[in-house]
């Protein structure tokens, strides 16, 4: 079914989801979440010497810490 671009427009009432308010908080705080997993990991890696999640948790944490600057300096809109 085909629809035309002024129901396309109607049916989503202008709301552009990139620049959702909720969005961005929902997608801080889920950044923010897998930082303190990460850094749970981490330690429970280090207190089991297993080097692998070792490995992974530093990725995790360094991914959440770059995005979370990231988005505080307005980088990412």
């Amino acid at each position: 079914m085909r629809y035309t671009e002024q129901q396309t427009t109607e049916t989503n009432h202008g709301i552009i989801y990139s620049q959702s308010e909720g969005l961005h908080f929902m997608l801080n705080f889920t950044v923010s979440l897998a930082l303190v997993i990460g850094i749970i990991l981490w330690i429970l890696g280090r207190h089991g010497k297993i080097l692998w999640l070792q490995v992974w948790s530093v990725g995790l944490i360094l991914c959440s810490i770059v995005y979370l600057v990231a988005a505080t300096l307005g980088w990412i809109t």
